[in-house]
């Protein structure tokens, strides 16, 4: 039980980080950038849904953030479930 609560947790923050470095870069490096490219093709796919029912504001991406926020539940979910479970 305890190797799956640190798997979630981990998890949830290595993706955590790369969604603000993600959006950091977006500031610094040009579109195609390698590094840029190379997180994006793990965080764009998460970001797309989103993207579709979260409008930009004023020209500010939100989406990140709600990203960010929806890791967090999803992380609290799933550690509940596992300690339910066990």
């Amino acid at each position: 039980m305890r190797i799956a609560l640190v798997i979630i947790q981990t998890l949830a923050q290595v993706l955590s980080v790369l969604v603000i470095i993600h959006s950091l870069l977006s500031f610094i490096l040009p579109f195609d950038h390698p590094v840029r490219l190379a997180i994006g093709r793990i965080i764009d796919p998460m970001l797309q849904p989103i993207r579709r029912l979260v409008r930009p504001v004023g020209g500010l991406d939100f989406s990140p953030m709600v990203l960010l926020l929806l890791i967090y539940v999803v992380e609290i979910l799933l550690r509940q479930l596992i300690v339910a479970i066990f």
